[in-house]
């Protein structure tokens, strides 16, 4: 089994207690994680105070170059990281390298941009703009996407000049401790950044009760995003906060039904539907809802799903036990309110925290999965007649993060795009974020920018020099 140690002020570091790491294909131990206790945590803060102006004094370059080694290192040791992500998260393993392909991407594109967005700004003879390191950083990393996620928090930071301590999820330690040792071997100063696991709330409260914190950038939960938002409050911190999703798919009539319904299978049921970007409601226009519902079935049952490791699988389990149990939730909630169920609905009869391929037609309004967010292998499908009937459907929920749009018409694209809710519309194609474009939500999906330039600058204070004669 594999022994996952903290990283403090520059050294890996047992903790007084640990707890197991799950498989959720054997529901066995694989790995025990340390669990940070306060006077661990005050280690890393003591370190990341030390340490944040001369971090800050480094030259955006020098920061560069080091997060330009690190993707070398991460892409260097990939294969065995993807092998551990695996058996961690139940991730196939195409799934765990390619989510670590666009890891080291977004240290690159960081490292590629540091020096341009750290050069101050010349709005004319008497006015510039500096841009100053943040400060302090606490960062949260979800166990859905460890590997890219944790690069879209660490690279912008560190390239800005922040100092960084980084709380990664207990349930997928992998990818956090692969990238904070690419940091180390790619020269990052000691008491630069930090990692650690333990108790979710402590550490929050533990780290945002720091004023020597001054930013937080969490990934997750709307509820949990909420609370650090409280506790962030109390000190003003500042707060990246990019949390639930609830997308919507608009499938209008003109919409090419085949390749349409192999891409949202194929998006939908990546890491069985364990993304907040994911299509969970699906809104198709009547006169091809039938066509749709029947190609989708038959698309959807095609998927094998089992364990990540093997070969020909195409849909491993869910992180635990809450997540099959979610959807034989929303499922029954669904059905008697007078939703039909097309396809799966039952768990699968093995080891493990299996749930197949579920989809769900009629859904009414009134059905809890319409609302909450589902997180897992399950569609909602519902027939609409008009664009405005479309667009009140898609809007009908307190999440604004990604949605889709169906369609060859220039004219439903434009109408579509103007009224949606939310951070990202996508039309005729759904894709992951690439590192050099902002991410962002509105609503109960969060707020602040991850991602691009916009989301370097979350870890910068901007200061405006005015200035008369030389």
């Amino acid at each position: 089994m594999e022994k996952y140690r903290l990283f403090l002020d520059g050294t890996w570091q047992d903790a007084l207690r640990t707890r197991d790491v799950i498989s959720p294909s054997t529901e066995e131990a694989v790995a025990t994680v340390p669990v940070a206790g306060s006077i661990d945590l005050d280690r890393a803060l003591a370190a990341a105070v030390r340490e944040r102006n001369q971090w800050a004094k480094t030259s955006a370059l020098q920061r560069a170059e080091i997060l330009r080694r690190t993707a070398e290192i991460l892409t260097r040791k990939s294969s065995q990281t993807a092998q551990q992500m695996v058996r961690e998260q139940g991730k196939t393993l195409s799934e765990a390298s390619g989510e670590l392909e666009r890891a080291c991407e977004t240290f690159q594109w960081n490292a590629r941009h540091a020096e341009e967005l750290c050069k101050p700004d010349y709005i004319d003879d008497s006015r510039t703009v500096l841009y100053h390191p943040a400060g302090i950083v606490a960062a949260f990393t979800p166990w859905n996407y460890p590997a890219v996620l944790t690069a879209r928090k660490l690279a912008p930071a560190l390239a800005a000049g922040c100092t960084v301590i980084l709380k990664a999820a207990e349930e997928a330690p992998a990818a956090a401790v692969a990238t904070v040792a690419a940091l180390h071997e790619a020269g990052v100063p000691r008491g630069v950044i930090g990692l650690v696991f333990g108790d979710p709330p402590m550490i929050s409260a533990h780290l945002l009760g720091s004023t020597d914190v001054r930013m937080i950038t969490f990934t997750g939960s709307t509820r949990v995003g909420k609370e650090l938002a409280a506790l962030a409050a109390r000190n003003l911190q500042r707060c990246v906060l990019e949390l639930g999703g609830h997308a919507p798919v608009l499938v209008f009539e003109d919409a090419d039904i085949a390749p349409a319904v192999r891409a949202i299978c194929e998006y939908k049921f990546e890491y069985a539907g364990q993304s907040c970007n994911a299509p969970s409601r699906i809104f198709v226009q009547r006169s091809r809802y039938q066509d749709f519902m029947q190609q989708l079935a038959e698309v959807a049952a095609e998927i094998r799903v089992g364990p990540a490791e093997d070969a020909d699988v195409r849909m491993g389990p869910m992180i635990g036990p809450q997540g099959p149990s979610r959807m034989q939730r929303l499922t029954e909630d669904a059905l008697a309110k007078g939703a039909s169920l097309l396809l799966g609905g039952r768990p699968l009869d093995r080891k493990g925290y299996f749930w197949p391929p579920t989809v769900l037609t009629n859904v009414p309004s009134s059905a809890t999965m319409m609302s909450e967010e589902p997180f897992g292998p399950i569609l909602a499908l519902v027939p609409f007649d008009t664009l405005d009937e479309a667009i009140e459907l898609a809007n009908l929920t307190s999440y604004g993060l990604a949605s889709y749009v169906l369609t060859r018409s220039e004219k439903t694209q434009r109408d579509v795009v103007e009224r949606l809710s939310g951070g990202t519309v996508s039309i005729n194609v759904f894709k992951g974020v690439a590192p050099d474009v902002p991410l962002t939500g509105t609503d109960d999906s969060g707020y602040g920018h991850e991602g691009g330039k916009e989301g370097f600058r979350a870890f910068q204070n901007l200061k405006l020099i005015n200035r008369i004669g030389k």
